[in-house]
């Protein structure tokens, strides 16, 4: 089990090469119009990232792609796939996740011999499914038979470093300040994590509005180094 779960952890590296390093997810925005400045501003954006849109999309979704792996209930999960795509509005945001997620099943097929991400890369092949970060990363912690829980705060770690070394580079923050914020952020983690496996599944897709809107926003913004 220690092997696995350190298999799983390569997944969260934020050198993996799923492209999360040119994505924001509207936190450009943010910077642009100087309400995200500096290290406190960036990390009153995260808890509000964290808690309204990771939580309720993303980390819910691993969750229940987990479950629905337990039953062996695959309907479900190429449905949460189309649910996690026509509830991403913002344009930007909803093909850049789509490319984070075919890079990660791209990688993931060969490096996990893993029948169920053959199938899923292949119904992204076939474009009978978009592709998304999460429910690649779900299928590969039940494939390494990681538990749910750990499966998911993984999940939620890999995205906080994604995040916190693009802000490191677009702010700018210091190596060491970023590295702070990652440690001081693991007990958000954590609750984060209970509240995923308390929340009711219709609860998927509850987004901050102003998070939504700066996503969509950012394509008008003058100057950028992310692509949404």
């Amino acid at each position: 089990m220690i092997n696995n779960t350190l298999s799983l952890f390569q997944l969260c590296d934020s050198n993996f090469p799923n492209g999360a390093f040119s994505q924001s997810f509207g936190l450009e925005t943010y910077i642009q119009i100087d309400i995200v400045h500096d290290a406190d501003s960036f990390l009153e954006w995260l808890e509000v990232y964290v808690k309204e849109q990771l939580t309720h999309a993303d980390g819910l979704a691993v969750r229940l792609v987990y479950e629905a792996l337990e039953e062996d209930d695959l309907d479900t999960v190429w449905e949460l796939d189309r649910l996690l795509r026509v509830q991403n509005l913002a344009r930007e945001s909803r093909e850049g996740t789509q490319r984070m997620g075919d890079g990660m099943l791209h990688i993931a097929t060969s490096i996990y011999e893993s029948d169920l991400l053959k199938m899923y890369r292949n119904r992204v092949r076939d474009k009978r499914a978009f592709g998304h970060p999460a429910i690649v990363f779900a299928i590969a912690g039940y494939h390494l038979q990681v538990d749910k829980e750990t499966t998911i705060s993984y999940y939620l770690y890999s995205t906080i470093v994604g995040l916190v070394q693009n802000a490191v580079r677009a702010i700018p923050l210091g190596q060491t300040t970023g590295q702070k914020i990652i440690h001081s952020f693991q007990a958000q983690l954590q609750e984060a994590t209970n509240k995923i496996m308390q929340l009711d599944e219709t609860e998927l897709g509850v987004v901050s509005p102003g998070l939504e809107l700066s996503q969509m926003q950012h394509e008008r913004v003058g100057i950028r180094i992310f692509s949404s």
